[in-house]
């Protein structure tokens, strides 16, 4: 008997109990459902966050004090670093964030961030109107301020901020640039940020003490380079290391993979559970199915059915049951994760890779649990066969 033979007779069978087949590749429908919606929901997250540590800046490196231990870092630190060749530009960060701003009868609260001329180039932040800061008016403590574009529409409403005054914490500032939307980063709302010379920043927060240097490397390919730069400068300084936490974004960005392999690996295994679940199923049902059927084996080997005609048929049918089960997955599990991207507004990557995969194993499980049922059949005795009721 060829195999399309074996593929008639195995789909006459199971169609012969419809309900009872579709019962029986749930498992696996909902398996390789699970898969495919579960990764491209995963890959989704992790390109998301991938682009907005790309966002943070060019070539970013950032640099934070161990405060606790008598890592503090100064406006001072800034030219020392800008001497290292391996660096392009720095930009310190002095920030408040839950700081009150005023703008006539409205009050807004803020994260007011001091900083200098460079910011925008080394944290890829770009001008949406006006200007930034130069360097002239953060030598002189000049009294001026950048916003964001959440503060423009919540604050300012319909009107053109640009020369207005606005007040932060009773001081008078003047608006002079608005920032293009930047969104919600890491967490970080970086549309509710108020922007001002780092001088006037010390002046208006009471302190010296920065909370982050950011510095962007002269290159890519000099990050590494840079790291190592920066922590002998500091070592210099504090006269010993791990004063400072150096942290950039390459290795963001490998973090962010490690942790993306490992989510995508754990949420594949636990919807392969359902997989396996689903092929116990297709076992339990064929052996069912053998049962039922030992008068009708009997009969075929009675009149010259070999034992690989009767292995062929009944695995043939539960490799078809697999099969149908992994495309109705692999189509609800498409639509799942278009429904969860359209109704929820997740990323959601539906990659071939997990298709395949998730296809694949399908087929292997019902190869695997239709094994054991095929083999029971070819081997029932003809003679004992034919006389079971």
């Amino acid at each position: 008997m060829n195999i399309w033979e074996s593929i008639r007779i195995a789909w006459h069978g199971i169609k012969g109990n419809k309900i009872r087949s579709l019962l029986t590749i749930l498992g696996v429908i909902i398996g390789v459902a699970a898969v495919i919606s579960l990764i491209s929901i995963g890959q989704g997250v992790t390109q998301k966050v991938s682009s907005q540590i790309e966002e943070l800046g060019t070539n970013l490196i950032v640099v934070t004090g161990m405060r606790n231990l008598g890592g503090v870092l100064t406006k001072d630190d800034v030219p020392l670093l800008e001497k290292a060749e391996t660096i392009s530009k720095v930009a310190p960060s002095l920030s408040k964030s839950t700081t009150p701003i005023k703008w006539q009868n409205a009050t807004l609260e803020v994260t007011v961030e001091g900083t200098n001329q460079n910011y925008p180039d080394v944290r890829n932040f770009h001008l949406l109107d006006g200007r930034f800061l130069t360097e002239t008016e953060v030598d002189q403590r000049k009294k001026i301020a950048v916003i964001a574009q959440k503060i423009v529409s919540d604050l300012f409403g319909g009107v053109n901020p640009i020369g207005e005054t606005i007040l932060i914490n009773g001081q008078r500032f003047s608006v002079i640039g608005v920032m293009e939307p930047k969104g919600e980063v890491l967490g970080q709302d970086l549309d509710n940020y108020v922007f001002i010379p780092l001088t006037s920043a010390e002046r208006l927060l009471g302190t010296t003490r920065l909370n982050t240097i950011y510095v962007q490397a002269a290159s890519s390919d000099q990050a590494s380079l840079a790291i190592a730069e920066i922590a002998a400068i500091f070592e210099g300084k504090f006269g010993k290391p791990d004063l400072v936490r150096i942290t950039s974004q390459d290795q963001l960005l490998g973090t962010m993979d490690s942790m993306s392999a490992t989510l995508t690996m754990m949420l594949g295994a636990i919807a392969g559970i359902s997989l396996l679940v689903g092929g116990i199923g297709i076992m339990n049902i064929m052996l069912v199915s053998v049962t039922e059927r030992t008068r009708e084996i009997g009969i075929r080997k009675a009149i010259g059915a070999k034992r690989r005609d009767i292995l062929a048929q009944f695995l043939v049918e539960s490799i078809i049951l697999s099969i149908s089960g992994g495309i109705l997955g692999i189509v609800i599990g498409i639509i799942v994760s278009q429904v969860v991207s359209s109704s929820l507004g997740w990323v959601t990557i539906i990659s071939i890779w997990s298709i395949l995969l998730s296809f694949s194993f399908a087929v292997l499980v019902g190869i695997f649990f239709g094994i054991y049922p095929a083999l029971k059949a070819s081997k029932l005795d003809p003679i004992v066969a034919l006389r079971h009721e």
